[in-house]
């Protein structure tokens, strides 16, 4: 194992933020790495409370227009109040993701105080944890992985010496309806979530080199038992009863048995090989350094004592990290990731481990496509299938609209309708905002089938805002109302917010419709609105506004910044445009300090690069991996939020590379601490891959991969030089040229020299 690309650390886990996560997209695992008492908390995507039920409330777009009156009047706790009453959720709250049970492995011949030698890792090239330790006078080694192939979680033990592994296998779980059984292959745990919900099976078969192999059938606590064996594998396969949404008919065992079907005849060497095989077709499409080795140092000793100047090393850790969690946590036919991952070990879990959708569900697959990991982003479009369903029956009968809406959460039965308190549960933007990821697949990939399968989606949650929006009798401006601008400030008309999506989100569908050769005359009611909708303004205290009222309060230090949406993740406001707008987004930034939530931290790392200011970006960095990160490297918000992990890799790649308004740009905000490094196979719209190097915090060379063909364009105040792979001269920028094009040919890769080496070529 190369420690470069390693989470390493000299003592087993104490807490479960300490244990290392591994993930198959649909199973996952944190691993504990105890040598006498190993502990396994595992997860399956699909196990969550409740059962397919319709959130929306009959008939609740009756009070719609009082609420909008009542606004309108100023009386805004009479307008939460009604809407309390008779506009939120049946239920009030969604459903929680629950944990699925805990493998234990008793090695009752280890002495703790005589283990030597420790320590517990996580191969992120590998997607591999390992513990070693010694023991009067035996060195043993234990791996860990979760097999995407082979849909399995699975443990290997072995030592130097033959004859040396014995332990005892055991299931649990926290769960109370639950009946664990032994048989002649293994254990088997069964159980239900609740008497009328989704249930669940887990079943474990342990074989071995050498040694016994005991089942214990009759015993109150069924367990494996392994008796000096030269090495032993332990298999887990988990499934639950979920289908869709709307069934839960699965049958968890059979499930199971096809699992153990496909894994019959397989060694551990080839389970292995085929996992980390699978794993490195996504992982090892980046490569990152910034041209320190790594701090020896263990990792959680490295984030408690994070210096960016001397530890530099650790930043590209973090990023590739990140990327690990994604494909770990994300695959195609998974469900997407909730406010956790897919890791949680509480009845209980913070928000109910959910999918919040006024930030945190977006942050967690911002950086899919610009980190090369496009089929990871598969997931949210199948989500998206689902909730423009179930949003449909709440566009009709919360607000008596054609298309569809989601607010600020759902879960895994689709929930759309408004939740928790109306003084921020009402907020009917989360779909459109969702809706964008689908046109970033789109720009990446010019792949016009999978616009057509998703652009219904996209037009009809368009189609919503067509019949939502009303006119302000003050300023004659198209507004969505009631809404509220997350999470703060309750119940309002014309959240600032609000209306950036909405524009983003008819923006996108105009071109998608003129891709399409469709909805001509819907695309001209897009394009009214757009003229219509309420702008963004700038404040009395210089200050972009966050409300349509100018009353924002410099000293509130809020976590969320949701009314510079537009700066990042999208793309009206950037000091490339317009520097009064940037200006004003950067007033408002600096009045809500740097200082917040985990991923709140993330959040301002991408403002501040989409700003240029590539030093500020990384004090955040830094504070975000010194003081929001737990020593396994999990965002903290506290408590563990997944999204935290995944923004701050956005951020990065911004500070590298960015691509947003139309043309690529190298190095928009290199911070000082990072004069030297490279970074390979980000990825930009159209098709294109960029791998960067520089030196003295320049640009030395790039290489553009055309994987389409198609023009190129570059923003760049240096003079640039681009190249065929042959060494033939393509373009070169004129000296008074910031932005220029060059054609590229499918498949084909240019090489781009800064003006100061082009004499060399």
């Amino acid at each position: 194992m190369s420690r470069n690309l390693a989470l390493w650390y000299r003592k087993p886990a104490q807490e479960w933020v300490e244990a290392l996560p591994i993930g198959s997209g649909r199973l996952g695992a944190m691993v504990f790495g105890d040598p006498r008492m190993e502990h396994l908390q595992v997860n399956e995507e699909a196990i969550w409370t409740g059962k397919p039920h319709d959130y929306a409330r009959q008939g609740a777009y009756q009070y719609l227009e009082p609420i909008r009156r009542l606004l309108v009047e100023g009386r805004q706790k009479e307008a939460e109040e009604l809407a309390m009453e008779k506009f939120m959720s049946e239920p009030l709250r969604q459903m929680e993701y629950q944990p699925f049970c805990d493998l234990y492995l008793e090695f009752g011949g280890i002495d703790p105080a005589a283990v030597q030698s420790y320590c517990r890792a996580l191969d992120l090239d590998q997607a591999l944890v390992t513990v070693d330790f010694a023991h009067q006078g035996v060195n043993y080694h234990r791996e860990y992985l979760a097999s995407h192939p082979h849909q399995a979680i699975v443990v290997h033990c072995s030592a130097d010496k033959p004859g040396m592994i014995s332990f005892t296998a055991s299931l649990g779980s926290a769960h109370e309806e639950i009946a664990i059984s032994a048989d002649a292959e293994g254990l088997v745990l069964q159980g239900r979530v609740q008497p009328d919900g989704i249930s669940f099976q887990a079943q474990v078969i342990v074989s071995a080199e050498g040694g016994t192999v005991t089942v214990d059938t009759a015993s109150g606590s069924p367990r494996v038992e392994v008796r000096e064996a030269d090495s032993a594998t332990i298999l887990l396969v988990g499934a639950s009863s979920f289908v869709n949404f709307r069934d839960i008919s699965a049958d968890p065992a059979g499930r199971c048995a096809a699992y153990l079907e496909g894994l019959q005849g397989c060694t551990y060497e080839q389970i292995k090989a085929e996992h980390i095989k699978d794993y490195q077709k996504l992982f090892r499409t980046v490569a990152f350094d910034l041209g320190a080795q790594p701090v020896d140092q263990p990792t959680d000793w490295r984030i408690a004592n994070f210096d960016p100047n001397h530890d530099p090393h650790l930043v590209t850790l973090y990023f590739q990290f990140g990327r690990y969690l994604m494909i770990a946590g994300s695959r195609p036919g998974c469900l997407p990731l909730n406010l956790q991952g897919i890791w949680n070990d509480q009845l209980k879990p913070p928000w109910g481990s959910k999918y919040t959708c006024n930030i945190n569900l977006e942050m967690n697959y911002w950086p899919a496509e610009a980190a090369n990991l496009a089929p990871c982003h598969q997931p949210l479009f199948d989500l998206l299938k689902v909730v423009s369903q179930t949003g449909a029956v709440v566009a009709k009968e919360h607000y008596n609209c054609r298309g569809w809406v989601l607010h600020h959460n759902t879960d895994i039965w689709g929930g759309a309708a408004p939740i928790n308190h109306s003084n921020h549960g009402i907020w009917p933007t989360g779909g459109a905002w969702l809706c964008t990821h689908i046109w970033q697949h789109y720009l990446y990939h010019r792949d016009r089938e999978f616009l057509a399968e998703y652009y219904p989606i996209m037009r009809d949650a368009a189609l919503f805002f067509v019949d939502f929006l009303v006119e302000d009798e003050r300023t004659g401006w198209l507004i969505s109302t009631p809404s509220n601008s997350p999470e703060q400030g309750g119940l309002v008309a014309g959240p600032t917010m609000d209306h950036q999506i909405i524009r983003e989100l008819m923006h996108s569908c105009v071109e998608a419709s003129m891709i399409l050769g469709c909805d001509t005359e819907l695309r001209s009611q897009w394009q009214e609105i757009i003229r219509r909708l309420a702008p963004n303004q700038i404040g009395k205290h210089g200050q972009l506004q966050e409300w349509l009222e100018d009353k924002d309060d410099p000293n509130n230090k809020h976590r969320h910044v949701s009314h510079l949406y537009s700066l990042f993740p999208g793309k009206e406001i950037s000091p490339d445009i317009d520097p009064r707008f940037s200006e004003a987004a950067k007033t408002s930034l600096e009045f809500r300090g740097d200082k917040g939530t985990g991923w709140s931290m993330a959040w301002k790392i991408n403002l501040w690069a989409r700003l240029h200011d590539g030093d500020r970006a990384y004090k955040l960095l830094t504070t975000l991996i010194r003081e929001g990160t737990y020593p396994n490297m999990f965002d903290a918000h506290p408590p563990f939020q997944i999204d935290g992990n995944f923004g701050a890799i956005s951020g990065i790649i911004e500070m590298l590379v960015q691509s947003h308004l139309g043309w690529i740009a190298f190095l928009p905000a290199l911070p000082a601490a990072w004069p030297h490094g490279s970074i390979q196979g980000i990825c930009v719209p159209g098709g294109f891959t960029v791998d960067l190097t520089w030196d003295g915090g320049k640009l030395t060379e790039a290489w553009i991969h055309s994987r389409l063909g198609g023009e190129c364009r570059i923003r760049s105040r240096d003079s640039l030089a681009v190249y065929d792979a042959g060494g033939s001269l393509v373009a070169a920028r004129k000296p008074t040229d910031e932005i220029y094009a060059f054609d590229t040919l499918p498949n084909q890769s240019y090489r781009i020299v800064s003006g100061r080496e082009r004499s060399q070529h």
